[in-house]
């Protein structure tokens, strides 16, 4: 088993997100497989937090990739980014499902993660990683889903990536 290093999140977040489905996302010892991404692709995207630009709620999708990206949504659910690219340009990838938890909010609680780890690193943290075990599996695309605040063409935009099944 490898963990993820820089070089695999330095990408753009098109790259990054599909090549997420399938790694394992390991908290505190405890590991789940990544069923679902979706990527976030900067100011253009209205779909992106960052859309309007910097604020302190959305700094730290100008920080370097690998940094880790947790918020608080509709005041309860805890949902995990991990940013990608260059610094200063705000992307992003949503772990939006694990195979053993089928949402961004069920996967943060089965794991326990929470906001704590918003800003570490995904790539030097001892408490939250990725790995790379070998899995092989196929991937298909979608739309981004809960995003209807966004531009009917970045919600039509097929940036979600979804483990094939048979």
């Amino acid at each position: 088993m490898r963990r993820l290093d820089y070089n695999f999140f330095h990408r753009h977040a098109l790259e990054v997100a599909p090549d997420l489905v399938g790694k394992l996302l390991i908290h505190n010892g405890t590991a789940l497989r990544i069923s679902e991404t979706e990527a976030y692709c900067g100011e253009q995207d209205t779909a992106c937090h960052a859309h309007k630009g910097r604020t302190k709620r959305t700094e730290v999708l100008y920080a370097d990739a690998g940094t880790i990206y947790i918020y608080l949504c509709y005041g309860m659910h805890w949902l995990m980014n991990v940013i990608t690219g260059e610094e200063n340009d705000p992307q992003g990838v949503l772990i939006r499902a694990c195979v053993e938890a089928d949402g961004p909010g069920k996967l943060t609680k089965k794991l326990g993660i929470t906001g704590a780890l918003n800003r570490e690193s995904i790539i030097t943290s001892d408490a939250l990683w990725i790995a790379d075990d070998g899995f092989q599996c196929s991937v298909r695309t979608g739309k981004r889903v809960g995003i209807g605040y966004a531009s009917q063409e970045d919600q039509d935009r097929p940036w979600r990536f979804l483990l094939e099944t048979e």
